[in-house]
């Protein structure tokens, strides 16, 4: 098992890995993750998606945290600080991506206790999230202390197109850092 390091990108350090970014997306897309896509998965849908991130990054809209190794850039996760003047102590989670290479080997895990920690140091005591009900994700979020608060039906497609059965929203409570 390669080691990793847990890093939050500067916009330059991020644009420099877009490529690794792409690449990212498309193979847990092409794995069948239910992340805002459905197959086929093409190279300028990624690209397109990075490239909003990207520009949300720069902007300070978005913060982008990565696991690497020195053989691939292997997982990703956003936090997005909430913009709106009364929920300044509020940030969701979002695009949380492992590749399937280097899935069961807590990087999940590691890449939202970084997440955790930069929300805390930046005030943010409230974040958010959701996932397709029963997925991998899910069962990530609880273990991590995350509390589920319930499911919509059909919020999402899976991948392959099909309709999700249902979403699970999360929150976390952090302590002042």
């Amino acid at each position: 098992m390669a080691s990793h390091r847990i890093l939050l990108l500067t916009p330059e350090q991020a644009m420099a890995r877009r490529a690794a970014l792409v690449d990212l997306l498309i193979a847990v897309v092409e794995d069948g993750a239910s992340v805002n896509f459905v197959l086929p998965m093409t190279r300028e849908k990624a690209e397109g998606c990075w490239d909003g991130a990207l520009a949300d990054q720069a902007r300070g809209e978005r913060l982008i945290f990565i696991a690497e190794s020195d053989e691939r850039l292997d997982g990703t996760v956003h936090l997005v600080p909430a913009p709106q003047e009364n929920q300044r102590h509020r940030a969701d989670l979002a695009k949380m991506l492992v590749h399937p290479l280097a899935q069961r080997q807590g990087l999940g895990a590691a890449l939202m206790r970084a997440a955790e920690e930069e929300a805390r140091r930046i005030g943010r005591t409230l974040l958010t999230l959701d996932t397709e009900t029963g997925s991998a994700g899910e069962r990530l979020y609880a273990r991590l202390g995350w509390t589920e608060v319930g499911e919509i039906p059909g919020y999402a497609m899976r991948a392959d197109g099909s309709i999700c059965d249902s979403a699970s929203f999360f929150y976390k409570v952090l302590s002042a850092g």
